[in-house]
Formats: structure tokens, sequence, C-alpha cells
């Protein structure tokens, strides 16, 4: 791919490699923002919107639709903005992305985790990954933050392509967990299950999730993870509860709930990961 950065790239074209278009992205994104590599990267779900604030101060913003392989954000309550963020008064960056690509978009799974290899390739080591997700789980209510230990893909489909078997046995970091444990001990810990949307669960699918061992679930985050592995990079997982999954609440579900309970949150949530992106 040499194609120049304002060209639309088509990520599901077999003939396109996935990864010279992220080291593509990468370079634009060094050029715009100044910075030759970021050290960590993080992708703000639905309720995270404030994180970015609160890690540090942006130094640039660059609009991703500009970038190559990206899109404007297609969800309300997400942001079409990069940012280079400085991590509190060090020289570290962190490479913050306002939004991402769902599954259901229907632009493929390249698309999904093309902003997780972009972050690879702007030389970012480790990866917060943030959602916002109903609970399987009655006692965990709207504006509970989980750190994902794991993960069941429901997608039943994969990033990697080809013979590559990558190992996910620890795909979330215990390092990372432990490190945003210190920062505030009564975190818990939960497996998030990843439907493909875009409705939402039936009782009978949480269900389901609850009986295969899950504790949360969502649209999101699982195939980005996985690609994250793949490229090296640790993982840090983080769930933001909006709402009791269908058949736990009682009560039927509504995407202007998800985007109250995350406006509710906004604060805490953004001062505990930026409290955790800071130690790592």
């Amino acid at each position: 791919m040499t194609a120049p950065s304002s060209t639309p790239v088509n990520l599901s074209d077999p003939a396109v490699d996935p990864f010279a278009v992220a080291q593509q992205a990468a370079e634009v994104i060094a050029e715009r923002t100044g910075v030759e590599r970021h050290d960590i990267a993080l992708v703000l779900g639905s309720g995270w919107g404030q994180t970015a604030d609160l890690v540090g101060a942006t130094r640039a913003t660059v609009d991703q639709s500009e970038v190559p392989g990206f899109a404007a954000a297609a969800i309300e309550g997400h942001s079409s903005v990069m940012r280079s963020v400085q991590v509190g008064d060090s020289d570290r960056r962190a490479l913050v992305f306002g939004t991402r690509t769902h599954f259901y978009e229907g632009r493929g799974v390249r698309s999904v985790v093309h902003a997780v290899r972009t972050a690879a390739a702007a030389g970012c080591r480790a990866i917060v990954l943030t959602n916002g997700c109903g609970s399987a789980n009655p006692e965990w209510g709207a504006g509970t933050p989980v750190l994902i230990s794991d993960h069941i893909n429901l997608t039943a489909h994969s990033p990697i392509e080809g013979p590559n078997f990558v190992d996910l046995t620890d795909l979330y970091s215990p390092r990372l967990r432990g490190l945003a444990r210190e920062v505030d001990p009564r975190l818990r810990e939960g497996v998030y299950v990843q439907f493909r949307g875009p409705h939402y669960e039936t009782p009978a699918e949480v269900q389901m999730a609850r009986v295969m061992g899950g504790d949360l679930v969502g649209m999101s985050t699982a195939l980005e993870a996985i690609a994250a592995r793949q490229s090296g990079m640790e993982v840090l997982g983080v769930s933001l509860v909006t709402n009791l999954a269908a058949g736990v609440g009682g009560r039927p579900l509504a995407h202007e709930e998800v985007l109250a309970a995350g406006r509710d949150a906004a604060e805490r949530c953004g001062r505990l990961l930026a409290a955790v992106v800071t130690k790592i």
C-alpha cells in the first residue's frame, strides 16, 4: 500500500495488507501529532469519554476520518477525534481513540481491529480497552467498573488470518489488573461475553452467557483484545456496567439508558483509569 492518506482504503479487500495500512495510519498520526511514537493506547467506549481529559493534557488532536483505514464515529456518545495526550507530568504519550468500529457496522473484522493495529504500529506496548456493558450479575448495577479477566467470543470470527495460532491464556494482563487493583482494591473482575449485536441480547442469551461463565455482555472488545495480543501488546480491559442485562433487571433496555449511566459514572471511572494509566 502506497496510497496517500487522503485515499479511502477498503480493508475488506483481500489484496490489501491490513498491517501495511496500520503502518500508514501510524505515520499520519506521527506527522499530525508531532510525536514519533506513543507509549500506551486507550480505546474509549460508552461512558468513558472524560477519561482523556483526566489522563493529562491533550497536546494534539487528529480527525480520524483523515487517517488511512478509519471512518467517523457511527455511535452517539462516541467521538471521531484521536488525541495525543501527555500522561501526567511525564514525557510519555497516550494515543486515545474516542470511538471504535463495532462488528455490527458490517465493515469487517479488519476494520474492527484497525485502531489496535495502528496503536501497535505507533509504538504502543500496552492498550486499555474500555466499554459500556450489560451485567449478568444482579449485584453489579449501573455505574460499576469491572476489570475483564477473560472473555467469550460469540461473534464466530477472529481478526487473525491464516495458520497463526496465538495463545490467549493470559490475554487480559494479570500485571495490569494488579496495577488497577492497587488504585482501587474494590474493583471487581469478570468474564466479558461479546455478542455480535446491534440488538441487545435476549434473556435466554444472557442466561446462556451466565451458564457459560460470563458476567458481562456487550458488543465489542474481544476481537480487539485478540488483535492486540497478536501485535504483542499488553491488554487491560475495563467495563463500565451501564445497565442490568435483559432478564436480570426486569425492564426493557434502551441506548439512552446506557448514555445516562455513562454520564453519571464518567468522573469516577475517568479518574480511576487515569490513575491506572499513570501507573502503567
